[in-house]
């Protein structure tokens, strides 16, 4: 069984609208995507209302699941996309490249210095929202800076602009505590 065909009979369960399936289906994957969620808005309580939105899309368009990916998979970028509209209602703006950051020294590197989880994750939600959005689908969601770019409408350049200015952030913030 590949990932795609993972779960193939509780999602029919859940298509013939089984509840014991659907609350199944709830139960193995609410928590990434809650956590997901979390990342991009960094409010608990817009988490939890983006979680329930986007099960109920789960449910309402389980149709138009069509196994190309695994159900995680899918669910996770109805996740992300649920985000991405919500933070834009919220007038999240992403700086476009500069020619200034366009020439910015990449060749240093800090020394490797243990962090805490704890601390990487207050970090991260120092960011602005821009710079956290596309840091987190990139180093956290593995998203590449292609399919970035076709998510949040900007271009692949932007959003490896963002992810680098992200990650000298993340060093100026790390490095202040």
């Amino acid at each position: 069984m590949n990932a795609t065909d993972t779960h193939r009979d509780l999602i029919e369960r859940c298509r013939e609208g089984r509840r014991d399936a659907q609350f199944e289906l709830y139960r193995l994957y609410s928590r990434a995507m809650y956590n997901t969620a979390l990342r991009m808005v960094r409010n608990s309580h817009d988490a939890e209302d983006i979680l329930q939105s986007v099960f109920v899309e789960v449910f309402t368009k389980l149709d138009s699941f069509r196994y190309e990916s695994s159900i995680g998979a899918w669910m996770k970028r109805i996740t992300v996309n649920k985000c991405i509209n919500f933070m834009k209602s919220r007038r999240m703006e992403l700086t476009e490249l500069t020619a200034s950051h366009d020439k910015m020294e990449q060749t240093e590197k800090d020394p490797d210095m243990p962090y805490s989880v704890d601390k990487i994750n207050k970090a991260i939600d120092q960011l602005p929202d821009g710079y956290r959005v596309v840091f987190s689908l990139y180093a956290i969601e593995g998203y590449d800076h292609e399919e970035i770019g076709q998510i949040l409408g900007v271009t692949e350049a932007t959003s490896k602009s963002q992810y680098s200015r992200a990650k000298a952030k993340l060093r100026e913030v790390l490095k202040g505590d």
